[in-house]
């Protein structure tokens, strides 16, 4: 089995989700590589030490990636890290010769991420993808099978979205994803919405036009310093999208929401997808289950619910009976990078991390959105 050493640049709360994945990498089966966490970077020192004293393996902590960057030790990296830091340090990343998994949404705004496009294209042999875990849900995954197999027929309706009630508190001290010179003008677009979008741009159903209704909703939180500061990105957002299914080249309407203050939701997923032959739903909401529907011309049109196990893209000692959950998520994407890295190529059309080109088409969405929000009008989304 292939060892593949990593730098983490940003050792907060997704840093130790995938340092948790590594560490139980034996929870995979038959698997071809297998990641080696050996270096660390954070601004504040006071995190380096759960790394010390959990992984043997890590013999540097910084706080100046550069430091980490120069490690010949380091094969790959993943950056965790505020938008507006993901232009200067992706770009080092790649300079430096070391495969990278980066955080959404691939810098703070299009200009950004077309700097970065640009050095992903001058480093062709260095494997680049995206974070994005819901994908890799049992029940997405046979979600994903029945687009690859085209059941659903014509595409009537598509609608996903990310929702969670974190913000719904107007007390809740500000953090630097409630500003915008660090989460940027997408607000929660940027912050989510490439979850969202993970499935209907691996479909190929990509939006061709938007209208966008975004709502700034708690203007002021606290500082944490006894004051108040100015909340100036975006809490909610609704895209109503036109795309085209590919396969029969017909349009149809996709609505993609994200909402950080969505009463009554804890961290939720959700895709439907509604056809003339099939149709199928899945949300977080009950991880386990997968409703769908087969529709035959003249029968009775009824849900069946399926209750899904630890049915993954890639085998686990885990028997198929039992739960999966969100650190289960968190290591199938792991497991999929680590895969591209020894072998070149995903696992599976839907068993891949997000692409630079899917993130990249994101921000000419988001774009769009926010011109659409502006003008109240429907914008066209450039394809390229």
């Amino acid at each position: 089995m292939k060892t593949v050493h990593f730098g983490i640049i940003g050792g907060g709360l997704m840093g130790r989700e995938f340092a948790s994945a590594a560490a139980r990498w034996s929870h995979l089966l038959e698997f071809p590589a297998r990641p080696e966490i050996v270096a660390v970077c954070d601004t504040n020192p006071a995190i380096h030490a759960w790394y010390r004293d959990n992984f043997a393996s890590v013999k540097q902590t910084v706080t100046d990636y550069k430091e980490l960057l120069a490690n010949p030790e380091v094969d790959a990296v993943y950056v965790a890290v505020p938008h507006h830091l993901h232009q200067e340090i992706y770009g080092a990343v790649l300079a430096a010769g070391k495969h990278l998994m980066g955080e959404k949404p691939f810098g703070i705004d299009l200009p950004a991420n077309d700097a970065i496009t640009a050095a992903i294209r001058q480093h062709p042999r260095q494997v680049v993808r995206c974070s994005s875990e819901s994908i890799f849900f049992p029940a997405m995954q046979k979600l994903c099978g029945m687009i690859e197999k085209n059941a659903f027929g014509r595409i009537l309706e598509v609608n996903t979205g990310f929702l969670h009630s974190s913000d719904l508190d107007p007390n809740k001290p500000i953090n630097w994803k409630r500003m915008i010179e660090f989460n940027g003008e997408y607000g929660v677009l940027g912050d989510l919405g490439m979850h969202a979008l993970h499935v209907p741009l691996r479909a190929g159903w990509q939006p061709r036009n938007v209208r966008a209704i975004l709502s700034d909703i708690v203007k002021q939180r606290p500082d944490g310093k006894g004051g108040m500061a100015p909340c100036r990105t975006w809490d909610n957002g609704t895209l109503f999208c036109e795309a085209v299914d590919p396969v029969l080249n017909e349009p149809f309407p996709l609505t993609v929401k994200l909402q950080r203050i969505a009463p009554g939701q804890k961290n939720t997923w959700y895709t439907e997808v509604l056809g003339t032959q099939a149709s199928a739903r899945w949300s977080s909401t009950n991880p386990r289950l997968l409703e769908v529907m087969t529709y035959t011309p003249g029968t009775e049109q009824a849900w069946q619910q399926i209750q899904m196990g630890y049915e993954t893209a890639f085998k686990t000692i885990t028997g198929g009976i039992f739960e999966f959950g969100f650190t289960d998520a968190i290591q199938q994407m792991w497991a999929a990078f680590l895969y591209e890295l020894a072998t070149g190529k995903p696992a599976a059309k839907f068993a891949g991390c997000v692409t630079p080109d899917e993130a990249a088409f994101s921000h000419r969405l988001f774009t769009a959105a926010l011109a659409s929000q502006r003008n109240r009008s429907v914008e066209t989304v450039n394809a390229e």
